[in-house]
């Protein structure tokens, strides 16, 4: 297989370097995953909208990283998983929520744990949800808005996770202390 080129400002397509300035100026260095994605500027300009879009939902911080480490670790991404345990605590998420997500472990709270049990129910059934699952996440506290930034956020994780897969995006230096693998005989939700 062909390796994935990083690209720079240097490298990058025409169209990709103001994307790759705005990761820049956001994240203080140009993400593995964005100088990937640099290849396709489409691809990289959606991701940066959905993630955006994402940032800026009603969920809170504890909540953002639920659905987000629930679709990494389910999609067992070598990258995202460090990644977002870097934010997670940037964002002021706890420890203790973090390593469950990467542990598979129960969360600290019963709304916690709804809100990763119905994003893996949203992955594993490709959005086909039971009238009861859809139930229990609103007895848990949850709306029919945040059904749909589920999807927002599966939507995002799906154009990381997969394009992580295929270049083998290597994990930036900044989250290398967050190295992750898939537990092998991680408990399964």
């Amino acid at each position: 297989m062909n390796a994935f080129t990083l690209h720079d400002q240097n490298s990058a397509p025409e169209a990709a370097k103001p994307l790759l300035e705005k990761s820049h100026k956001a994240f203080g260095m140009i993400p593995g995953l964005h100088a990937v994605m640099a290849e396709a500027p489409s691809l990289l300009d959606g991701y940066q909208v959905l993630h955006n879009l994402f940032a800026n939902c009603s969920f809170n911080a504890d909540e953002k990283t639920v659905v987000w480490q629930t679709i990494n670790v389910e999609h067992a991404c070598h990258y995202c998983v460090p990644a977002h345990t870097g934010i997670a605590k940037s964002m002021k998420v706890s420890d203790e929520i973090s390593n469950a997500l990467r542990d598979e472990t129960p969360l600290p709270t019963a709304k916690l744990e709804a809100l990763r049990d119905f994003t893996l129910a949203m992955v594993r059934q490709r959005g086909e949800m039971e009238p009861k699952q859809l139930e229990g996440f609103y007895s848990a506290g949850f709306t029919q808005q945040n059904v749909l930034e589920v999807i927002l956020g599966l939507s995002q994780k799906v154009m990381s996770n997969y394009t992580n897969h295929i270049a083998q995006t290597p994990v930036d230096d900044a989250f290398k202390q967050f190295t992750w693998n898939k537990a092998l005989n991680a408990p399964s939700q």
